[in-house]
């Protein structure tokens, strides 16, 4: 009996250090008031989460289904299509969608789209 004690508490610790492990990799979420977002950011940041993340990620430089959004409006022109990083271009691929990617122009409203976009260059 005591041996089967032991091997169980010994099992447990070893799935704690597994655990803890893999925890170490994960980031806690950060608020909107720790990333220091505006309410327009804070409400494209909502958006973000609910329409752009499950294929685009935004705050790693792994990408998922598409390219990651860090630092997108830092650079020059957009990673995949060389098209130019600005509002107005970024305005027209959330709008009507770009090569694999489908437009979101009858979800959002233009003030929406504003408010996606002003959190985006946060990334």
């Amino acid at each position: 009996m005591k041996c089967i004690l032991n091997c169980l508490s010994l099992g447990l610790c070893g799935a704690v250090v597994l655990l803890s492990l893999f925890a170490c990799d994960v980031e806690r979420r950060k608020s909107d008031a720790e990333l220091g977002l505006n309410p327009q950011q804070a409400a494209g940041r909502k958006l973000y989460d609910n329409y752009c993340d499950r294929c685009h990620e935004p705050y790693s430089s792994r990408g998922k289904k598409g390219p990651s959004m860090k630092g997108v409006f830092k650079r020059q022109y957009l990673e995949l299509s060389g098209l130019p990083a600005n509002d107005e271009r970024m305005t027209d691929i959330i709008k009507y969608g770009r090569s694999k990617m489908e437009g979101f122009n009858q979800v959002m409203a233009d003030q929406q789209i504003k408010d996606l976009i002003a959190y985006m260059h946060t990334l």
